[in-house]
């Protein structure tokens, strides 16, 4: 098992949060393990995790995905988006995705973090 910090294994993260319709997440959970995460592990790879929203804004699901440069995250981003099973998921899950946020965000140098 790997000890390091995740931000010394993956320098580049994909935060995503999605607000889900109310009462409506476990429908969106459903579909989202059914036909995103296969088509997901196999473009993008591990997730670095996720979880949803217990205190401050409800009906939010965020996960994350790590990549080793900004060329590593397009190119498997667009593996993703040209999967031919991507646009059931879309479709799928379009009625339940309230609003999403996107983020790329990288790991700080903080010297006393790594050691």
């Amino acid at each position: 098992m790997n000890t390091q910090p995740l931000f010394l294994v993956k320098p580049l993260v994909d935060l995503r949060v999605y607000t889900i319709a109310m009462r409506k997440m476990p429908e969106f959970l459903d579909v989202f393990d059914t036909l995103a995460m296969p088509i997901l592990r196999e473009t993008l790879g591990h997730p670095l995790g996720f979880w949803t929203s217990m205190v401050g804004p409800q009906n939010q699901f965020t996960h994350l995905w790590g990549y080793d440069d900004l060329a590593d995250y397009q190119r498997r981003c667009l593996a993703r988006d040209i999967h031919p099973d991507f646009p059931a998921y879309l479709k799928a899950s379009g009625h339940l995705i309230v609003a999403q946020e996107t983020r790329l965000i990288r790991a700080a140098a903080l010297a006393r973090v790594a050691k």
